[in-house]
């Protein structure tokens, strides 16, 4: 199985990229991987890594999309940038299924959908990262900024992917639900409403309303948004767990009697710290697109770079594009 990796994406690249591609393939002994940037770099970096050579591929980019660019002009315009080389490799080889890229968001969602296209019958493609949970299930919501306006039948599309994604890391029946102001059938906007009939009328297992409080609670397998309150949901998310863990350091260094208690509630605070750490549930995937997109953090580091393609691993060994295109026809039906 080969997958391509955005060399030259995210805040930590080349060397982490590299580094996280290499530990990669340690994993997986029937993974390839096309390392895609600046040649001379990447090769000087991999001097110093202990890797296998038949399972590696460079191809060469020397230029790289910013955060700066606007990431339409830049996908047509920068033809020799790492992103744009890299989808179009992954587009003219079938044996590829799958890029990864800690880059410009807005390019790599830009660059699947005009460079890869649409699966047929898929209204819109949702960016879908994958949520801790107090249970440690995880939860995906989607979409979460890929499309701030969205309609009922978008939403039932992205109900869609996300049940067969979940299938795809094994969870055999998910639970879906709709992202709303109130758990009551009645309740939200039009579209909402809207959306919930088409879900409810559907096959799909679909447990009813949740409220953005609720989403961590490890009750449903995914929740269902259009991408503006799916980004406001997230962003809360993130910057109350960013405020709440500041607050709990601060507090554990006020006092004499309060760093003895830190002191022996370490390994306890470790494993908070762990289960809500990024860098182990890998990489957004961008579903709706015609091959597999992972977006990882734009800060991630080797260990996160390579869960991420190990998840893009997985997800190829499940067919998950051929699952979701089988799905969206039987709901077509």
């Amino acid at each position: 199985m080969k997958i391509v990796v955005d060399a030259f994406g995210g805040d930590y690249a080349p060397q982490e990229i590299v580094a996280g591609a290499v530990n990669a393939l340690q994993a997986n002994q029937d993974l390839q991987i096309v390392l895609v940037g600046d040649k001379d770099k990447i090769t000087e970096i991999l001097q110093n890594l202990v890797f296998v050579s038949d399972r590696l591929e460079i191809v060469h980019a020397p230029d790289i999309v910013t955060m700066d660019d606007v990431p339409t002009v830049a996908i047509r315009t920068k033809k020799n940038s790492s992103i744009v080389v890299a989808y179009d490799y992954l587009k003219n080889n079938d044996d590829a299924v799958a890029l990864v890229s800690a880059g410009s968001t807005g390019a790599t969602l830009t660059g699947a959908v005009l460079k890869l296209g649409r699966i047929p019958h898929i209204s819109r493609p949702a960016l879908a990262p994958i949520l801790p949970t107090v249970n440690d299930r995880g939860v995906m919501l989607l979409d979460c900024g890929a499309n701030a306006d969205c309609k009922a039948e978008n939403l039932m599309d992205f109900a869609i992917m996300g049940d067969e994604y979940m299938k795809a890391i094994g969870v055999k029946k998910p639970r879906i639900a709709l992202l709303n102001i109130g758990t009551e059938e009645e309740k939200g906007s039009e579209m909402i409403k809207q959306a919930h009939a088409l879900l409810k009328a559907s096959k799909l297992n679909f447990v009813g309303n949740i409220e953005a409080r609720d989403v961590l609670k490890g009750t449903v397998d995914v929740v269902v948004a259009d991408g503006f309150s799916g980004n406001v949901c997230l962003k809360t998310i993130e910057g109350t767990a960013e405020i709440l863990f500041g607050e709990l350091k601060d507090i554990t260094k006020s006092s004499f009697k309060a760093k003895i208690g830190a002191l022996m509630l370490k390994n306890n605070l470790r494993g908070i710290k762990s289960k809500y750490d990024y860098r182990k549930v890998g990489g957004a995937p961008l579903l709706g697109v015609s091959k597999i997109v992972l977006k990882c953090h734009g800060n991630s580091k080797a260990d996160a770079i390579a869960t991420t393609i190990n998840q893009a691993y997985t997800l190829g060994k499940n067919n998950l594009i051929e699952k979701v295109k089988q799905a969206v026809d039987k709901e077509e039906k």
